[in-house]
């Protein structure tokens, strides 16, 4: 995204007219690589108020969704460090590693199709870092701060009692929302009742939790407070991904300069050799990423739509039409085509779909219960009397549900005896793992060979739940 046809680049800003290229440095940085802070000019308009109510309804999701019970378990947790997952109240264990990796590979996929098609759409609209960063912390510092020029102008002021005033009580809210947002995060991890327990308990019973709770409340206000907008273009890889998922077809917030070139200032009796755009700078006013959308697509560009807004505003006060800037593929600009469902597109859209039937096919068949069968390392087999070997073995059991299952173990495919040691079924915990021990006993007589394959029946209160394959070691019988 950082090369643009000269012919283009010739139609396209006086920066590239002087021989200054936009396209070689962040515009969050000045010719000395220092960073120059952006004062966002407070957007107003019809794609800002939707964005808006958009934003608060994911607000709503982001920090009810860990209150929200399903049969005593939550609808969702991440728990890292104990590598337990719950998603729409479905348990998930290590053993379901291989369908997270999938889901991961379709999310990718529907990224890669998602931004061929309709470009950042995602990051201005629905992403965390700019939903709190533009909705959340950039009102409350609307609010305190005031406007971009106030702003300025308090940056510039010395530090008076009002201003230390103003900064304290703007930086103390910063925080704030901060530990908020971070204990939310920690509740999707540990939980809301464990997250309880660290707030209302002992300080020296939860050292761990009081430091991760401290450590994510100070990554966040150091993100919203004073890292910001370099979130997107430093750290985020969405940003330089976007440059080889775009194409000419993708949506994305344009400039038209078709229409608005060459630029000139505002009068009433407008010449015909200028174009729309009156050079009031207003769409790079209001930018949170300081750049000027007119020279065309660039990394830092999130796609909140702000400059449309702005662009809008100023073409109703001059009675000219409004879309100068808006939503169009580079194609639409140019020789104004619509958007057109390419061949990539639909190569993307059939891969997607497989692997959303094999995803959807893998959490269907998924067991609830896992059973693992082994023979006891070092042990060969026992002789039980004149005519019936045993072996021994461990069953592993990890049950998914949150309910306590008695498990019990059946010889499906011969006249043998499944005997388990200290009872006659295996008790699994809600959640949780267990481990028994078993003899499997065959008559002599059933033993052609030194390995025998056998078929253990898995049984929940009568009802069979899994069938397990393994191995059964005798001597030979000696009439074979």
């Amino acid at each position: 995204m950082k090369e643009e046809s000269s012919a283009q680049n010739s139609s396209l800003g006086s920066s590239a007219a002087a021989g200054q290229s936009f396209r070689d440095h962040l515009a969050t940085l000045d010719n000395s690589g220092r960073r120059k802070w952006v004062f966002a000019q407070k957007p107003d308009g019809k794609w800002y108020n939707m964005r808006s109510w958009i934003s608060g309804g994911f607000f709503l999701l982001f920090f009810a969704l860990p209150f929200i019970y399903i049969h005593g378990q939550p609808l969702f947790l991440f728990n890292i460090s104990s590598a337990h997952f719950i998603v729409f109240g479905k348990i998930f264990w290590p053993q379901d590693f291989f369908i997270f990796g999938l889901t991961m590979v379709t999310f990718i996929i529907f990224v890669i199709l998602f931004t061929a098609a309709f470009g950042r759409l995602f990051c201005g609209w629905v992403c965390p870092q700019t939903v709190f960063m533009e909705m959340l912390f950039r009102k409350v510092e609307y609010l305190i701060e005031g406007d971009a020029p106030r702003q300025r102008q308090l940056k510039a002021a010395p530090w008076t009692t009002k201003k230390i005033l103003i900064k304290s009580t703007k930086h103390v809210a910063f925080y704030l929302l901060s530990f908020i947002i971070a204990n939310t995060f920690l509740a999707y991890i540990i939980g809301v009742k464990q997250l309880g327990g660290i707030i209302t308990g002992r300080v020296s019973e939860h050292i761990g939790g009081l430091l991760s709770m401290l450590v994510f409340s100070g990554v966040f206000y150091g993100v919203y407070a004073f890292f910001r907008e370099q979130v997107c273009t430093a750290i985020c890889p969405y940003g330089r991904l976007q440059s080889v998922l775009l194409d000419r077809n993708s949506m994305i917030v344009a400039y038209d300069y078709k229409r608005g070139e060459p630029r000139g200032k505002f009068s009433k009796t407008k010449s015909a050799e200028l174009g729309d755009c009156i050079d009031c700078f207003q769409c790079v006013k209001v930018c949170p990423t300081g750049i000027d959308i007119r020279n065309g697509v660039q990394m830092e560009c999130v796609g909140c739509t702000a400059c449309i807004d702005a662009c809008n505003h100023m073409m109703e006060k001059t009675g000219r039409p409004t879309g100068l800037i808006r939503y169009a593929s580079e194609n639409g600009i140019s020789t104004a085509e619509p958007l057109r469902y390419t061949l990539r597109m639909k190569l993307y859209t059939g891969l997607l779909s497989i692997l959303l039937i094999l995803l959807a096919a893998l959490l269907l068949s998924r067991k609830d219960v896992d059973t693992t069968v082994m023979r006891t390392p070092g042990m060969l087999y026992q002789e039980r009397g004149q005519d019936s070997v045993s072996n021994l073995y461990t069953v592993k059991i990890a049950n998914k549900t949150i309910r306590d299952i008695p498990l019990q173990l059946r010889l499906e495919d011969n006249n043998g005896t499944v005997q388990v040691i200290g009872g006659s079924s295996v008790i699994v915990k809600k959640e949780e793992e267990g481990a028994g021990n078993f003899f499997i006993i065959l008559p002599k007589q059933n033993i052609r060979q030194r390995k025998t394959l056998l078929h253990i029946g898995l049984y929940e209160n009568g009802k069979k739940i899994d069938d397990i394959r393994t191995n059964f070691l005798g001597p030979i019988a000696d009439n074979n």
